[in-house]
């Protein structure tokens, strides 16, 4: 049952930053024609950062949960398959409070930048902002999974090449 769930939210992640990006392509595209044509649309920046926030905080959790961040493996490579597994838990429990604590500041920023009105669309900066905690939480997300995994000794990865 939690693997389908976790299998059903990482597609629709996945069709989320698909979206987001065809959304900024099309954007950019339709603004270069639109400034070529001689009629800017003035919005159209706005609208692709927030496309592009959105898009960096979802694609960087899809690139955890599918063990596709970077990391370096040169001590651990040399411990033995029992200390290198408690080396990534005690990794991973320093990585968790750290998504936590950057989660609580994220929720500060997001709140205090509410009232501030972002530009031509004077959409509030909050929804900017709303992204990090978004994207934090479900990074959290992902890496207690993955902790829990590494806990029971199973493996959290797909296969990859």
């Amino acid at each position: 049952m939690f693997r389908h769930a976790t299998n059903f939210g990482q597609r629709v992640e996945t069709v989320c930053a698909v979206l987001l990006l065809v959304a900024i392509v099309v954007l950019v595209a339709i603004a270069s024609i639109a400034r070529v044509v001689g009629s800017p649309i003035i919005w159209s920046v706005e609208i692709a950062q927030l496309c592009l926030v959105w898009l960096c905080m979802l694609s960087a959790d899809l690139a955890m949960q599918n063990g596709r961040h970077f990391g370096l493996s040169l001590l651990s490579d040399a411990l033995s398959p029992a200390r290198k597994r408690l080396l990534e838990l005690f990794n991973r429990a320093v990585l968790i409070i750290l998504l936590g604590l950057l989660l609580y500041y994220a929720w500060h920023n997001a709140h205090l930048m509410h009232p501030r009105l972002i530009g031509a669309t004077q959409m509030h900066g909050s929804y900017l902002h709303a992204s990090m905690v978004v994207g934090l939480c479900l990074l959290l997300r992902t890496m207690i999974a993955q902790t829990y995994a590494v806990w029971r000794g199973t493996s959290f990865m797909k296969d990859t090449l």
